[in-house]
Formats: C-alpha cells, structure tokens, sequence
C-alpha cells in the first residue's frame, strides 16, 4: 500500500483484475492482505470467524508492531470498532441511543440553518453573494465545519477544542507519518479529549459525553461499594488517567481482556476511545463525502442537471457518490480468527485486513462493466449488490443515517444556491489526502459561478 495515498481508483482496477483479495504490505513492512471484491467483502465483513479485537492481530501479540507504527490507534483504540461479541453490543448500545431515526430526524432544522450560515460565509468568502469573486476553498469553509459543528453539538465538545481535534483527527488517519510524530499526535489526541470530558464533568448537558460520564460514574460508585471491577480499570494504565507515563489512546489494552457480563459499564479507556471514533468517523468520513460529491457532480453537469431539474433525487447523489467515490478507502482492521479461505485466497489466522470500500464500488462483477462510470439512475440489482462503503453486518457505520442527511442537504442547498458552481483547478492539480485510508482531497478550490 501506497502510504501516500492518491487517488485509488487505477491500481483498485489493477487489483481487481487479479482476484477479489490481494496480499499487500502496510508501512513498516507488515504483511498484510486487502479484500476489494464486493461480494467477497460482503462475506468477509459478515463471517462469523472474523474478529476486531486487537488481540486476534497475530504481529501485534508477538511484540512485532513497534510504538509509533501510523496504523497502530487503528487497533488499539478501545471501542466498539474494536470490540467483538459481548463487548461490542454493549458499547454500540450505549452510543446507538443518539442515532435513533427521532433523535436524527429532529436535528435536521438545526444542520439547515447551518448549511445556510455557511453557505452565506461562503459567499463573503468569494467577494459576493452572487460568487462573482475569486476561488474559495469548499472544503475549509463548508464541508469540514458542516460535520465537524454536528458531531461536536452531539458530543458535547465545546467550540475551543474543535480545531485541534480536526487537525488531530487528520494526523491519526495519515498513513505517511513518522513514529515520532504519529506518538506525538496519539498523546495530544487523549489529553485534549481528557479536557473534552473533564468540561463536561464540570458542566454536564443534554449531549452523549455527559451521558457517558454519568454511566462511567455510576459504574465507579458501584466499585467503590464492593462491586465487580475489572482488570481495565484496575491497572491503572488507561487511557485517560495512565499512572506509567503512556498517555496513548488503547494503552490499558491487556490482551484483549474486556467485560463480557453484559451491563452498560464503561471504562476510562472505553470513554476515550469512543469520543476518538465518533470525532474522527462523525466528520472525516462526511468531510470526504461531500467534497467527493461535489467534484463527481461538477465533472459530471448532465447528472448535475438531472438534480437541478428535479429528476433525480439529492439522496440518490449521496448513495451513488458512496459507492463510486467512497470517502473511506481502505479501512482498517479485522482478523480471521482461523485460517479462512475468501474467493479462493487463503488469510492465515491473525492476519491484519484491510476492507477495501473503494475498490469494491467499482468492482465489475457487483455493479456491471460499466461500474466506473457515475450514474443517478443507477440501481443495485438486488441487496446483494448494494454499495458497503458504510459497512456491512454488526459493523455497519451507526452514523450512517446522520452522514447521509448532513450530504444531502448540503448538496441540495449548495447548488440550488449556486447552480453554476465550479472546481477552480484540475482534478490533477487538487491535493490528496496522504493516506489510503480516508479517499479525499485536502484542499476543494472552487469558483461559485
């Protein structure tokens, strides 16, 4: 794998057309394999001897995995991407309560009236309401605050914190950076969100970090009085209050161990980590989403058109840019817990994965011999067909209903407003992201028209 990243799509192709799974080599020479057929990662992604868990990475358990590694948060991180069976349902549920089609539909108003404030700063931005100014960068002043302003509100992270988290967030998914760096990045990550929970402590409110803390205290007010407690909190190495100087994110990780009894406790770790994911999915991934629908409709005006007309629907843009331009890439990691043989290639047990969504929405086979082509009318044969750029099977993005309608209307206001917006440079000339995990550019030039 390139640790550079760039644009996917021409050595996806090449992939494919030697087979649906592929060994590759992550940084640092680890050895590892991508599935990047759709059907053989949607079997992949549902197989029931197909582990999260960090300790079913057989490199990692052997010391073979140095500190610093850029893929190493990935594993580590403690939370429900990470966390299997019993584990995972408890974690999920405990997040899940804010994802609920009520609770999202009801933020809807709220992310219209933002769109539109930054539709309107857009406009100052360019010299203009009208866009008769120069080239502005969508991506700084309307796709990134968008989601990032949404998932913060829902958090409960205070304006202060949000930029650093972003440019946190960025060095975390970085495929390219160096151990020092990658370290460095991994402390500031746990001490800033150490800030995050220690403001709401003090000023609790109606948001999911709160919330959490109040499961996390009634669970320390449970171990004060005799109750169970588990080796996680104990060791006194997680990741929020460490005691041996190691300030990462997963650094209480011993051998996997976790709760299993099923109750709602959560460990200091545990609460960290999940702020992490929810920072870094609830904006990175919407952030690639729209600048990758944006360029995909601005080089393709016909389709444009459909939706300006009205014949086609905005969300049908959503789903269609998810499947040809998906905004994650190659997203780690899963573990066959046994040897397992997928379209005929054998994984050996604890080999890292990588779950290649990219390559799979442009895969022949699911989506027919056109499947590179960006089309509105497009539509999977059957469920068996259907983009995985979200997941698929108890891992399925639980963000995805927000993601979807945060694009959705970002897009529909964004070009009713400015129907002859425009990419101010070449595709060639836009900036990638310098990862193969997250697929977006870093920078969006355009000129509203």
């Amino acid at each position: 794998m390139d640790p550079t990243g760039g644009c996917p799509h021409a050595a996806n192709a090449a992939l494919l057309t030697r087979g649906a799974v592929a060994p590759v080599v992550l940084p640092g020479e680890v050895p590892a394999m991508a599935v990047l057929g759709h059907e053989a990662l949607r079997e992949f992604l549902g197989h029931p001897d197909v582990a999260k868990g960090a300790e079913h990475f057989a490199a990692l358990r052997e010391g073979l995995i140095p500190d610093g590694w850029p893929l190493k948060t990935f594993a580590i991180v403690r939370g429900m991407t990470t966390a299997d069976g019993a584990d995972h349902r408890r974690l999920r549920s405990l997040v899940s309560k804010v994802f609920t089609a009520r609770r999202v539909e009801a933020l809807r108003p709220g992310i219209e009236r933002l769109t539109e404030e930054l539709l309107d700063g857009l406009a100052d931005a360019a010299g203009t309401d009208t866009g008769r100014g120069g080239a502005v960068d969508l991506r700084a002043r309307f796709a990134l605050p968008l989601p990032m302003s949404v998932i913060s509100e829902l958090l409960g992270v205070d304006a202060e914190f949000r930029d650093r988290l972003h440019v946190l967030s960025t060095q975390l998914v970085s495929t390219d950076i160096g151990p020092e760096e990658a370290m460095a990045a991994n402390r500031e990550m746990v001490a800033v969100l150490g800030a995050v929970v220690a403001s709401r402590r003090a000023r609790p409110g109606d948001d999911l970090t709160s919330a959490l803390i109040a499961v996390r205290a009634e669970d320390s007010t449970a171990a004060d009085h005799g109750a169970d407690t588990d080796a996680d909190t104990d060791a006194g190495a997680s990741a929020g209050t460490p005691t041996s100087g190691d300030r990462s994110v997963g650094a209480d990780r011993s051998n996997g161990s976790d709760r299993s009894d099923g109750s709602d406790r959560l460990s200091e770790s545990e609460l960290i980590g999940t702020l992490l994911l929810m920072i870094v999915a609830g904006h990175e991934t919407t952030l690639n989403l729209i600048t990758n629908a944006v360029r995909a409709l601005c080089a393709h005006r016909d389709q444009l058109e459909l939706l300006l007309e009205g014949r086609a629907d905005w969300a049908d843009a959503v789903e269609e840019t998810l499947r040809w331009d998906s905004p994650v890439s190659y997203f780690p990691f899963r573990y066959p817990t046994r040897d397992l043989t997928v379209d005929g290639t054998l994984i050996p047990r604890g080999t890292p994965v990588l779950a290649g969504y990219s390559a799979a929405g442009r895969d022949p086979s699911a989506h027919g011999p056109d499947a590179g082509r960006f089309d509105l009318a497009r539509r999977p044969s059957s469920a068996m067909t259907r983009h995985l750029s979200l997941g698929h099977g108890v891992h399925y993005c639980l963000g995805a209903p927000l993601a979807k309608m945060e694009t959705t209307i970002a897009l529909r206001q964004l070009f009713t407003r400015f129907p002859g917006l425009k990419v101010a440079v070449t595709e060639e000339e836009l900036p990638r992201q310098r990862s193969f995990v997250g697929n977006g550019v870093r920078e969006l030039p355009v000129v509203l028209g």
